[in-house]
């Protein structure tokens, strides 16, 4: 068929950035193979951030098997610059009029893609499907949030987007350098674009749990920087569909911790000891949240206790960089 014929033919492209994870890959291009669509309306687009050899083998090994359908194929990112940036480069290389956004470490539905264009077929320019996260029957911290994936709106690890749509709003921001917050500024950028996003949980994908290292909650708090950006992008979706007010209770411990230290620098010993206290309490109440129906395995329970004490101090910093970084008075 020629190439213009065989683009004609094509419904929808399925990107899917990867960065040095190729086991995961391989069984989310498998899944895709077993999708109950036409092979030849569709196509897989890898893009690979980590520019690893091993990550494709893989693509190479599942374009074998398909066997040109659907055409599996392998993109390198320009430079490591974020899922936000290999994604523009995945959209922009595809060539079908509707554009299937999943993650490497996602596990789509037999009937993902059928779902998916369904609920595109009635003129809509975006939609987002069901996310499935499963877990322990007495889930981790980390596991737990991972499962807030399950109430997201519009998560890339499974959203369809019109092509049409992505040009016109210029697709991911770049800045958000990240897996974090990239989905909601182009959720909220289409919404204010084009009015409506609708969901469709039909369209579904299982995204098991990655294993983390300990004290990950630590490391994700430079994540906050990024909500600086989004809030200076979009401040009422933010306040309204992301964080209705600050964190309030973090900076009552980093003020009440600097109140200490002042107090008993100048030997004011009892009013130190009070606003440590402050800070105690509240720590003690972000420890006790976190625990409350989650392990209470010696081991996550020490993680906890030691990444709520540093919790407070890492978000607020991070916070602020962000508002520092991206000059808007965000709290």
């Amino acid at each position: 068929m020629p190439l213009a014929q065989e683009a004609a033919a094509l419904r929808v492209s399925v990107v899917v950035p990867t960065c040095r994870r190729p086991a995961l890959l391989r069984r989310c291009l498998e899944a895709l193979l077993e999708q109950r669509f036409d092979p030849t309306a569709y196509e897989i687009v890898v893009v690979d951030d980590g520019c690893s050899e091993d990550s494709e083998d893989v693509v190479a090994a599942i374009a074998a098997q398909a066997g040109g359908t659907p055409e599996v194929r392998y993109l390198r990112a320009e430079d490591t610059r974020g899922p936000a940036a290999a994604r523009n480069r995945g959209w922009r290389a595809a060539r079908a009029p509707v554009i299937a956004f999943t993650d490497d470490d996602t596990i789509p539905d037999p009937d993902w893609l059928r779902y998916g264009l369904l609920g595109m077929s009635v003129g809509r320019v975006a939609v987002w499907g069901r996310i499935v996260v499963p877990t322990s029957p007495v889930p981790t911290d980390h596991e737990r949030n991972t499962q807030g994936l399950e109430s997201a709106e519009f998560a890339t690890a499974n959203a369809f987007v019109l092509r049409e749509a992505l040009e016109a709003v210029g697709g991911f921001d770049e800045r958000f350098q990240r897996a974090w917050r990239e989905d909601a500024d182009l959720y909220f950028t289409l919404l204010e674009r084009f009015g409506t996003v609708a969901h469709v949980p039909a369209a579904l994908v299982v995204h098991p749990v990655r294993e983390a290292p300990w004290g990950v909650s630590l490391r994700q708090q430079g994540n906050m920087r990024f909500d600086a950006l989004l809030y200076k992008k979009h401040p009422q979706h933010y306040r309204e569909l992301i964080r209705r007010l600050p964190p309030w209770r973090y900076y009552v411990v980093v003020l009440a911790t600097l109140a200490a230290l002042a107090c008993a620098l100048g030997g004011a010993g009892g009013w130190a000891a009070v606003f440590a206290a402050v800070a105690a309490g509240f720590i003690g109440e972000l420890a006790w949240r976190r625990l409350r129906g989650t392990s209470h395995a010696p081991r996550h329970v020490a993680e906890m206790v030691v990444t709520s004490i540093a919790i407070p101090y890492v978000a607020v910093f991070w916070r602020l960089a962000g508002a520092v970084r991206y000059r808007v008075p965000f709290l």
